[in-house]
């Protein structure tokens, strides 16, 4: 049975939210070991808006949740990965981070790669796309 795009949506909005709010408490825990994390943020943000403040960057955080679940979802909903999601979610995942988080931002703001920074900037952002 075909996925309906309106079920899909939705899925997306409610599985997005829960992930994004399960990856917040790593921020501070990731900070206090003077490791970096949500370095794009703020970043992403300033492009929108001047001086983008705490509940704008959460705001966004949820968004990007609902759009980074999509692909995932219908991934899931469309091939056999969604006979195991967690080992599908783990590969998605990881390779959200290495697409977007480690290549395509940094890239467009000019950034070195996470990679060239060293571990410290890659595990905590990889991490919590894995848990995402």
């Amino acid at each position: 049975m075909p996925v309906q795009p309106r079920a899909l949506l939705i899925e997306s909005i409610r599985s997005g939210t829960i992930a994004s709010l399960v990856i917040v408490p790593l921020s501070p825990l990731f900070k206090a070991a003077g490791l970096r994390i949500g370095h794009y943020g703020p970043k992403f943000a300033a492009l929108f808006f001047d001086n983008p403040q705490p509940w704008l960057l959460f705001a966004q955080h949820l968004v990007i949740g609902w759009v980074s679940a999509l692909p995932l979802l219908a991934i899931l909903a469309k091939t056999g990965a969604g006979r195991r999601p967690l080992l599908a979610g783990t590969a998605y995942g990881a390779a959200y981070y290495v697409a977007v988080n480690s290549l395509a931002l940094p890239v467009f703001f000019g950034d070195p790669l996470p990679w060239q920074l060293g571990a410290a900037t890659v595990l905590p952002s990889l991490v919590g796309h894995i848990i995402y």
